[in-house]
């Protein structure tokens, strides 16, 4: 649970996603990626359960997209980042695997991947975050808990890192490996998250 759980549970369109949460505005909310592509990898949604950008009314659009602006500042800066990609699929035959609007902000370095690998990855069957919320049993993928996994430190260690420029440039997983992870696994990093972002705002 996190540290400053919402009044009512939210979701992510059927999704409980609660205990991910670690941003909340009056309209929107963020959340760690059950599979992300990359460390750091966050989605921003409205709290609206809506599918397309053009069902949001205009106060949720404004709030959602403020939402992307400071998180996606907070999340490169945590992940010591050269830049981040914010990518919105907007209805099925553009990718969205989950009809729930939603902002995809990942944080990128210099030469992390191929050129448009980034892309391919989004729309890959890999990345399809419906079934992973079917299937979800936990397991690894690349995230702050994988970082701690591949460097055998804990959150405050990796933390260390990121802050003296270490750690930043990791390869993900290949699609077959990556796997939804565990609750407890979303939850620490969404903990995580929250801290580091009072952090930055201090």
């Amino acid at each position: 649970m996190p540290p400053h759980p919402p009044l009512t549970p939210l979701y992510f369109s059927k999704f409980p996603i609660t205990s991910q949460i670690f941003h909340r505005t009056p309209l929107s909310f963020a959340i760690v990626n059950l599979k992300p592509l990359l460390p750091g990898h966050i989605l921003v949604c409205p709290q609206r359960v809506v599918p397309r950008i053009h069902d949001l009314h205009p106060d949720e659009i404004t709030d959602l997209f403020l939402t992307v602006q400071k998180l996606g500042s907070a999340i490169e800066k945590i992940y010591k980042a050269d830049g981040i990609n914010i990518a919105i699929q907007d209805g099925a035959a553009a990718g969205q695997s989950v009809p729930h609007v939603h902002a995809h902000i990942i944080p990128r370095h210099t030469n992390d991947l191929p050129e448009d690998e980034i892309y391919r990855l989004l729309e890959s069957d890999e990345a399809n975050l419906a079934r992973a919320h079917g299937e979800m049993k936990g397991g690894n993928t690349p995230s702050t808990g994988q970082l701690v996994r591949w460097l055998g430190k804990d959150l405050d260690q990796v933390d260390e890192g990121l802050r003296k420029g270490k750690n930043k440039r990791l390869v993900p997983k290949p699609d077959a490996e990556r796997v939804p992870r565990s609750e407890k696994e979303m939850r620490e990093e969404a903990e995580w998250l929250e801290r580091k972002i009072k952090e930055l705002e201090m």
